[in-house]
Formats: C-alpha cells, structure tokens, sequence
C-alpha cells in the first residue's frame, strides 16, 4: 500500500476529502519526524512507538581502498510496533506479497 492508497481508503472510510486526509497524513509525518530530530520520542498507544536508537562507534572497511576507517557514534530513527499491532499482523498474514503485490 502506497500513501495514496492509505489516502484513498481513509478517505472513503470516513467521508472525508481526499485532500483534507493527505494534509493531515503529511502534517503527522512532519511532526513525528521534527520530534525525533529534537531527540524526543513519540508514542501512539495500541500502534507503536517512532524512537531514536543510538549506534555506537564502529570501525568499518573501506572496500575499493583496503582501507579502515571509523565511523562515528550516531543516531537513527526506529519504530517498535506495540504489542497489540505484533499480534494482529501474527494472527493474519499467512505469506507475504511478490514484488508486485500479488500473493503467490
């Protein structure tokens, strides 16, 4: 499902304009990635939680160079789906989708 599919669906689930969904959709997306930049985290009970993950200090390889270089402590976003979302997805999906979104 693409973001215009999601549109689309909500859209028609809840009468409301296409339009009026997406700039609602976009203007989560924005805020949930502005908290994370901020360092704070974000949590939707019963669908899961956008949190920053730190990755410590690592030496890495420079293939093409034989070469070894250190790659800095950083940070990620992350998202943890509550325990609720894990087990519907469980409990439904019995195979996943092709590359074209068909099932086998």
């Amino acid at each position: 499902m693409r973001k215009a599919d999601l549109v689309t669906a909500i859209s028609e689930k809840t009468g409301v304009p296409k339009v009026d969904v997406l700039v609602t959709l976009e203007t989560f997306f924005k805020e949930v990635k502005n908290s994370l930049a901020e360092g704070e985290n974000v949590y939707v009970r019963g669908f899961g939680s956008f949190v920053i993950k730190k990755r410590a200090k690592k030496v890495g390889r420079h293939i093409k160079k034989n070469q070894a270089i250190e790659i800095p402590e950083h940070f990620i976003p992350s998202f943890k789906p509550a325990k609720i979302f894990v087990d519907q997805v469980k409990d439904k999906v019995t195979s996943l989708p092709d590359d074209n979104g068909e099932d086998d």
